[in-house]
Parts: C-alpha cells; structure tokens; sequence
C-alpha cells in the first residue's frame, strides 16, 4: 500500500511538473497587464493585438511551414531509411547505413547545426547555392535530423509486421506497389503519423540549427521568442504559444481519433475475412458429400 501511494504521488508530481507550466501559460495569455508576472484581470487583448504584430506573425507563419516541410520529407526519408534496414538484411555497409542514419539522434545540435553551416558556405562557394541562408537551408537541416526519428519509430513496426499477410497478397498476384500501398502503409499508417507529429514538433520547437542556417528574413518562432526573453517576456508571446499549444492539441487527438478508427476498421476486416474463410471451409465438406451419391 506504501508502495502504491509513493508511485501514485510521484505520478502526480510528474504530471503537475508536466502540464502546470502550460496552464500557468494560457492563464496568463488572458492577463490584461502587460507586467507578465502581475495579474491584472482577464482580457483577450493580447490575442487581439497579434493582428497587428506582423514581425511576430510571420515568424510564426514560417515556422510552421518550414515544420509542414519538414514533416512530409522526414517522413519520406526516414520510411525508406527504415525499409532498407528491416528488409534488405544483407548488403555491404549496412552497419555503416544504420549508424549514419541514427548518428543525428546522438549528435549535439550545435555540432550539426555548425557542419551544416560550413556546408552551405562551401556550397555556396562552389557550386553559386545556395546563394543566401533562409527557408531552404532550415528545412534542408531539420529534414537530416527528424529523418532520423522516423527511421527509428517506422523500423520498431516494421519488425513487428506479419510478413505473410504481404507474400499471401503476392502469391494471390498483386504487385509489389499495390502490396506496398495497400497492405504495409496502411498497418504502419500509426508510426508514420507518430513520426509525422514528432518530425513537425521537433521542427517547430528548435533554436540551435535554426540560429545557424538561419539568414535575413528567416527569423523562426523559437528566434523571436529567445530574443524576446532575453529583453523581458511579452504578453504576446504567451498568447502565440497558447495558440500554437491548442492547434498541437487538437491535430494530436485527431490523428489519435482516425489512426484509431483506422486500425479498429483493419481488424474487423481481418476478423470478417477469417471468418468467412472458416465458413467456406466448412461448407466445401457438404458440397463434396452431396456431389458423392450423384457421381455414384
């Protein structure tokens, strides 16, 4: 009983240290004074007058698309990266192949974020691109470390995938693409979403490579906040982050909601298919014991 109540209270501990930062947030996002420490009353001004700062308005619209970009490709990446790793189990290099794909996911920010700025320049030196750091080169740089994450995550439920149901598909004559698209995208459409929502977290949550590959008029969210805290908090920065915390919230249960009704239709069509597959084999001995006194 001690025991259960130690945990139970460290549950809550874990929970409150969690989630009571983000609802002191959105509380604090209605303060009508502008002193973020002092309560003032509620008000939705600050919500109000984002309309009108448009420099922090447009970081928040570039980070969100550089974090949609980087999602999509991460994704493409990294599920290929995976596919190589658990399918093609023998080739030369393929340790090599593994530690390069998972390297970004030990690898300090600040080192990535520095090679990768060398690079561009290099690049920019020799080839003419790219001719100025912004979108590109941040999305270029986010895409080489979420890839990784997605790589991981596909490879744990590619493992776990019943390769028969994919050679009986084949021996029934489908082609390889339609097996692909049909039968493994759909029962690894949960890690490609888990990995979609962590790719276009991690994008949007990040300073350090952004602060290196980053160029004039390229400033992201987690720039303009860095620089607005180093000058004091503004209230307007509460009301974005409570903005932005709601729209994750609600994207995060919808994909929940449909990679649940998903995989909830996948299994009623597999148990409607065994079942009708039992049915039939029963049938077939009653057929065969009425076509005997006829063939007699």
């Amino acid at each position: 009983m001690k025991r259960f109540r130690f945990s139970s209270l460290m549950l809550v501990v874990g929970l409150l240290f969690i989630y009571l930062p983000m609802l002191i947030l959105v509380i604090y996002s209605f303060n009508a004074s502008k002193l973020v420490t002092v309560w003032g009353g509620w008000s939705i001004k600050w919500y109000v007058g984002l309309l009108d700062n448009s420099q922090l308005m447009g970081s928040v619209v570039r980070s969100l698309e550089i974090a949609c970009y980087t999602a999509v490709a991460a994704v493409a990446l990294g599920t290929l990266a995976a596919f190589v790793l658990t399918r093609i189990t023998r080739f030369k290099g393929r340790t090599l192949f593994g530690g390069l794909v998972t390297a970004p996911l030990v690898m300090p920010e600040v080192i990535t974020g520095l090679s990768l700025l060398l690079l561009f320049v290099a690049m920019a030196q020799m080839i003419g691109w790219p001719q100025e750091r912004g979108i590109v080169t941040i999305w270029i740089a986010h895409t080489t470390f979420c890839a990784a994450y997605v790589a991981v995550v596909v490879s744990a439920r590619l493992r776990e995938l019943d390769l028969s149901i994919e050679e009986a598909a084949m021996d029934l004559g489908a082609k390889p693409w339609k097996v692909f698209f049909l039968i493994t995208i759909p029962m690894i459409a949960p890690s490609l979403a888990a990995g979609g929502m962590m790719s276009f977290a991690l994008s949007l949550d990040d300073l350090v490579l952004a602060s290196f590959v980053s160029g004039p008029g390229s400033t992201t969210l987690p720039m303009e906040v860095f620089s607005a805290v180093r000058l004091g908090v503004k209230p307007e920065i509460n009301a974005v982050a409570s903005l932005i915390l709601l729209a994750v919230s609600i994207v995060t249960f919808l994909v929940w909601f449909f990679s649940r009704r998903a995989e909830e239709s996948r299994k009623r069509a597999i148990q409607l298919a065994i079942e009708e597959a039992a049915a039939d084999s029963w049938k077939q001995p009653d057929v065969r014991r009425a076509q005997a006194p006829e063939a007699a």
